[in-house]
């Protein structure tokens, strides 16, 4: 395991918040390798160091998801500036390192899925894999099929254009239900859409986030995933990734590749500017002129001096 801050490694061993971890090694209560640190910004070698709390040993928590049903009226963050209540109220203490993948409206419920595993929360948010998302949406008035089908088309949003599937589930008179498949995660845009449309959200409920599913669990209530469900769920994830990846995995396990290692592979050589020698090369492979060659051709601009 690479280095981390040392009350960073003790917030997500559920010890505490990373601010109380903070106060404890002030107080010289946190010891690495019998030598008391006070420090803060220390860093730290989890696999390496022994780490103390009140000279009892502290261990990595091992990681897991998750799931939660998150009722209406609660922000999806751990903490909100403005007090209302927010995920980190229904975690217990064992869970106290988990944090939330992605978000869902204040004014939105249901699934919510929290980790401690950031490589696999980073494949979940990561708008390049694209993992899909299903909403039950309940919007105001009668929806005809044709705009289902726009929605498939693509609707232009401020952002840009958005496509999902969307099928009626059922309707009265004055609503209807619709689900809602997407493979997006911007702010607020299944709301957005069908506000563009004429059809303003009167209720939203997820019940989909890539291979986890709401399934049965209440409002308010945590689904913590077995070792077996978790390490299932994480391969199937990660296979999503590396099927969209453009490069190859180091082994035959999914889950096995660095996430980090792909998004550099899928980033490509950076681009170069054709004010330098290299680039005014490749634009006149290109046809286009370099710098140099506009100077030249306008007899403007005089070459700058080297410094040294």
């Amino acid at each position: 395991m690479a280095e981390v801050r040392l009350q960073k490694f003790l917030a997500e061993c559920g010890i505490g918040s990373r601010r109380k971890m903070e106060r404890f090694i002030i107080e010289g209560r946190v010891r690495v390798n019998g030598n008391v640190v006070t420090k803060l910004g220390s860093k730290v070698d989890p696999d390496v160091d022994r780490i103390e709390v009140n000279r009892r040993p502290v261990h990595a928590a091992p990681k897991g998801v998750v799931l939660f049903n998150k009722p209406r009226g609660v922000v999806s963050t751990l903490s909100d500036p403005e007090g209302r209540p927010s995920v980190a109220d229904y975690l217990t203490k064992h869970y106290q390192s988990y944090f939330p993948v992605g978000r869902l409206d204040w004014d939105s419920n249901g699934l919510m899925v929290l980790t401690n595993d950031g490589e696999l929360a980073e494949v979940l948010m990561h708008p390049r894999y694209g993992l899909e998302r299903v909403y039950q949406v309940r919007v105001e008035g009668a929806v005809p099929e044709q705009q289902l089908q726009k929605i498939e088309q693509g609707v232009k949003l401020s952002d840009g254009v958005v496509r999902a599937v969307a099928s009626i589930m059922r309707n009265d008179e004055k609503s209807t239900w619709v689900e809602v498949r997407i493979h997006e995660g911007r702010n607020r845009v299944v709301r957005r859409i069908f506000d563009k449309l004429g059809f303003p959200v009167m209720k939203l409920k997820r019940v989909v986030y890539g291979p986890f599913k709401l399934g049965s669990l209440q409002g308010g209530q945590l689904r913590p995933l077995t070792h077996k469900e978790y390490e299932q769920a994480r391969r199937k994830v990660f296979a999503i990734a590396n099927n969209k990846s453009s490069g190859e995995p180091r082994g035959s396990d999914p889950a096995e590749r660095p996430v980090s290692v792909a998004f550099r592979k899928e980033r490509g050589p950076s681009k170069k500017r054709f004010g330098s020698d290299r680039g005014a090369k490749q634009g006149a492979k290109e046809g286009r002129p370099g710098r140099s060659d506009y100077r030249r051709r306008t007899g403007g601009g005089k070459p700058r001096k080297r410094r040294g």
